[in-house]
């Protein structure tokens, strides 16, 4: 089992910067990829960054360019950093784990991850 606890999640205003964290424990060695997932309540979670360990990084649509995703393998810990947010992007922000040995592309697409983190809100006013 891994655990996944995410912070840094908040309120600002558009244009601003947020960079939430992702703490992981547990059986860590056998997460492949890991990334970020966010949902807006009446609607479906979204991709918004995945890292996996064969180097391949995907974003999604409406965060690339924006959007950061890094990892420091011996914090074991994730990070988003967010830039020029905007109201759009308010949502709960999900940490993910995933065992597979798929490319980052595929979970930004199926969002099949194994493992959640309990999520960090982030709102953004305009």
């Amino acid at each position: 089992q891994v655990q996944l606890v995410e912070s840094g999640g908040g309120s600002v205003q558009a244009g601003g910067s947020l960079r939430l964290s992702c703490v992981a424990s547990g059986s860590i060695s056998s997460v492949f990829c890991m990334g970020w997932v966010r949902q807006v309540p009446g609607k479906e979670r979204e991709g918004v960054a995945v890292t996996c360990n064969d180097g391949s990084i995907s974003y999604g649509d409406d965060v690339a360019g924006r959007f950061n995703i890094s990892k420091d393998n011996d914090k074991n810990t994730l990070y988003l950093q967010m830039n020029s947010l905007k109201p759009e992007d308010t949502a709960m922000y999900y940490c993910a784990a995933g065992e597979s040995r798929l490319r980052a592309l595929y979970y930004i697409r199926s969002r099949n991850f194994n493992y959640w983190g309990q999520g960090t809100q982030v709102t953004v006013s305009s």
